[in-house]
């Protein structure tokens, strides 16, 4: 039953104000309550800011770096603070920088670009910039403790180990980073369905603007890559808190398999860093030529081609470690082959540059800075990629310089040119064009005399990570020109710094559209309201501003789109079809609201808690969280309305379908979910093949529970079938006894896998101890379908659920579907290890 509702008053059981304007209604809170905003303007913001904070604690850490190696044998830090310093260094530029600050300037300017009002998940934005911030300070609060870690960015097994490492300086890295982690994979996940589901009509994939392009690969890739490093995470601090003999050679462990995990992260997150920085590139360069970016199609596929082929070569890294020769082959051409669709790039880049006369602008040099350094950068790569040169300069300083030609050309000079470019429309002022010269100057000198000569210093053999070297052995006057090139880069973000407050307060006010770019965030002017679009216009290319001029002409007020009279006193924007970008939902977006703050600051404290050995505080910490996602997910799914949405469109408010933003969402969070358990299943498959003797002494599942644990994930993929069945066909009723069956379907299905390997030791071998780590990971999984479902029982016994509201029971289907193939999986792998003895 839908309720079709022309008046201006909202169906759901919270209402909202028809009387309020739309400025009212989007309003940014003010004083304290303004941590409860949701704006994806607030939250961008937010992460960008708190980024580059990080980026100035480590920058001042490298000074401390180079300011030790300036002369032979010199004493200004001792070796022990010297490695905190440089671990420090790569964990805050890796983890706290790069990755945050680029998903802060896509979650600022997606919306914008694509036509929307805000995010979709607006609440979820809000709770991962908490998750990173109170991540970073666990990190950044060892120094307080006299515990920074000293293990390297990479936290290398067996290093990182009790036995090498003790006290707490290793578990404040991975319990610090593991956090912040989690609020880069919920932001992709936010991404991926913002992109896909919230555009302007009539904008296809094919008529994104590129930096979307770019941001949909970039937030695939996160899904993906980042769950190794967290599993791996997982994993290493069980091994120091419990004991568990995941990287133990003695107990069929391998250290090797932390590098494996850590590469599988870390190869692929040098282009999740690149890519977002490259589609900035691509969005700046067209407006200083103004000429379209050259090959856009082919542009595109480069970036897929360059997300799937990075997964393919993490063991680029480990060219040293004793693989066998023929994976060193096959891994050394597929490092190879990812310069293929990266030369597509810079070519188009090139030739969008060839097809106009170039504006000499402070975003323009640094996007130069940026096609010389990363170029260079990349042909060290291929240097590095052949094996035999591998071998010569592996763990060397050629490889330090080649990692920041690569990192600091790719990233950090598009990232201040954006600065420069986006500045007028996050502050509504202009930066200084004259110092802005300065600062890319200072900049470019600094680091090409700083890293530049390191590629000499480590052919002449210097080492990395060491604290201090002798005299005379050909290494002193490079160190000392490295060193004094790092200063003047420091004295070209130092003056950026000034620059950028002082335009805060004296800068000249930025008029609409002061670079006359043609993509969508100027179409507002640049200090506007809470939201993007009174209405929400038509679009039909990827340069909607330059190929419809009169977007401009007109005051901001008097665009004509959809949604522009239509006012429930809710926060609204539009659903698209995930390919067509026809329009096919009303989305509601939530107000403010503390709960993702509260629930981010709940798991803090668990993960605080757990840092100092209080599993009952962390317990307790996780309860609550648990307590705070029930208040956020506790409010009705407003579906079952349908309005006049304007243009001649009659649409439903948040449909119950396959293109559902929150059905595109679950998928997502599978897709994560799914790069979780499958890293798991990558350590048992590992650790059963490198060390077949020891699976002998590992106990082998029972049968019997075995296949029934199979028979119930088949189960539960049947009950998510009939669940969803059920939640098309409307039925209230029947409803609530399918999420009961999900329920103990799902209690069923984890008490089935513990008893079928109850007889397995955790502690006796490292196989044994990974087959309990993928019991839990999929029982934490069937707690979560188990919690959901009686959750959805409760808002229906409790009547917050009417007519056509029953998308949370359609969402839980998906995931009951997809947690009971995890079942099925885990059951079918360990029943071959019974039925073939594993061995």
């Amino acid at each position: 039953m839908t309720m079709i509702d022309h008046g201006d008053t909202y169906s759901g059981t919270r209402k909202g104000d028809p009387g309020k304007s739309l400025e009212e209604i989007w309003a940014t809170p003010t004083g304290f309550r303004r941590f409860s905003s949701v704006s994806h303007r607030v939250v961008g913001k937010r992460f960008i800011y708190t980024g580059f904070v990080f980026f100035l604690i480590a920058g001042f850490l490298a000074l401390l770096v180079r300011t030790q190696l300036i002369v032979p044998g010199n004493t200004f830090l001792d070796n022990e603070t010297y490695n905190q310093v440089f671990t420090m260094h790569g964990t805050l530029m890796m983890f706290l920088f790069a990755i945050p600050i680029l998903e802060g300037f896509a979650i600022y300017l997606i919306p914008m670009m694509l036509g929307a009002r805000d995010l979709i998940f607006p609440r979820l934005g809000q709770f991962s910039y908490y998750c990173y911030l109170f991540g970073g300070i666990i990190v950044l609060s060892s120094f307080l403790f006299d515990a920074a870690p000293d293990g390297g960015w990479f936290m290398y097994v067996p290093l990182s180990t009790n036995a090498f490492t003790s006290g707490l300086s290793a578990d404040f890295w991975l319990i610090g980073i593991t956090f912040a982690e989690i609020a880069s994979v919920t932001a992709a996940v936010e991404l991926i369905a913002a992109i896909l589901c919230a555009r302007a009509p009539g904008m296809s994939l094919t008529k994104m603007p590129i930096f979307a392009w770019y941001m949909l690969v970039t937030a695939f890739m996160i899904a993906i890559g980042f769950p190794p490093l967290i599993i791996g995470s997982i994993l290493l601090e069980a091994n120091r808190l419990l004991g568990l003999p995941f990287f133990d050679p003695t107990l069929g462990g391998d250290p090797l398999l932390w590098q494996h995990l850590f590469w599988l992260f870390g190869h692929p997150e040098v282009y999740i860093i690149f890519l977002p920085a490259a589609g900035m590139v691509a969005t700046i360069l067209p407006t200083f030529v103004g000429k379209p970016l050259f090959g856009y199609g082919f542009v595109v596929a480069a970036v897929v081609s360059m997300g799937f082929i990075s997964f393919g070569l993490w063991a680029h890294h480990m060219f040293t470690t004793g693989l066998p020769i023929l994976s060193l082959s096959l891994f050394s051409a597929a490092s190879t082959m990812v310069a293929v669709p990266t030369g597509v790039q810079i070519f188009a880049f090139i030739a969008t540059l060839a097809q106009g006369k170039v504006r000499l602008t402070t975003p323009m040099l640094f996007v130069l800075g940026f096609l010389f350094i990363f170029v260079l950068g990349g042909l060290t790569g291929v240097m590095l990629a052949s094996v035999p040169f591998n071998w010569q300069a592996h763990d060397s300083y050629f490889v330090v310089a080649h990692l920041h030609y690569v990192l600091i050309g790719g990233m950090v000079f598009p990232l201040f040119g954006a600065f420069y470019y986006w500045a007028p429309s996050i502050t509504g002022r202009m930066l200084s064009e004259r110092l802005g010269k300065w600062v890319f100057w200072l900049m470019f000198i600094g680091f090409n005399t700083t890293f530049l000569l390191m590629h000499v210093t480590g052919l002449r053999g210097m080492p990395r990570r060491i604290a201090t070297y002798p005299e005379g052995i050909g290494w002193d006057r490079l160190n000392l020109l490295s060193s004094l090139g790092s200063y003047i880069l420091a004295a070209g973000v130092a003056l950026f710094v000034f620059d950028f407050v002082r335009h805060l307060k004296r800068g000249p006010l930025a008029g609409r559209d002061p670079w006359g770019a043609g993509t969508m965030e100027w179409l507002y002017p640049t200090v506007a309201v809470g939201f993007n679009f009174h209405a929400i216009p038509p679009v039909s290319s990827c340069e909607p501003l330059w190929d419809h001029p009169h977007l401009l002409d007109n005051h901001a007020h008097e665009v004509d789109g959809m949604l522009a009279r239509l006012n429930d006193g809710r926060r609204e924007t539009i659903g698209c079809d995930p390919v067509s970008g026809t329009p096919i939902q009303i989305l509601r977006l939530p107000h403010p609201s503390f709960v993702p703050m509260f629930t981010a600051f709940a798991l803090a404290v668990a993960f605080a808690a757990t840092l100092a050995s209080a599993y009952w505080v962390a317990l307790g910490g996780i309860a609550v969280s648990l307590f705070g996602f029930a208040i956020w997910a506790w409010e009705p799914s407003d579906s079952g309305v349908t309005r006049d949405a304007g243009l001649g469109h009659v649409l439903p408010v948040n449909i119950v379908e396959k293109r559902s933003h929150m059905h595109i969402a679950v998928v997502g969070t599978m897709l994560v979910l799914y790069a979780l358990f499958a890293s798991l299943l990558f350590a048992i498959l590992y650790l059963w093949n490198v060390y077949p003797t020891f699976a002998a002494r590992t106990g082998e599942p029972m049968i019997f529970w075995t296949v029934l644990a199979g028979l119930a994930g088949v189960v539960l993929i049947g009950s998510g079938m009939v669940n969803r069945r059920v939640a098309l066909a409307d039925r209230i009723g029947i409803a609530v006894f399918c999420n009961i069956a999900v329920a103990l379907v799902s209690a069923g299905s984890a008490l089935c896998l513990a008893l079928a390997i109850v007889d397995t030791d955790p502690w006796g071998t490292a196989l044994g101890a990974t087959m309990w780590a993928v019991v839990a990971f999929v029982a934490a999984n069937l707690f979560v379908t188990l919690f959901w479902a009686l959750f959805n029982c409760a808002r229906k016994v409790a009547g917050c659920v009417g007519a056509g509201q029953c998308l949370p029971d359609y969402n839980l289907a998906t995931y009951a579907k997809g947690t009971g193939a995890m079942v099925t999986i885990t059951a079918a792998l360990f029943l071959a290890g019974a039925l073939g003895g594993l061995q």
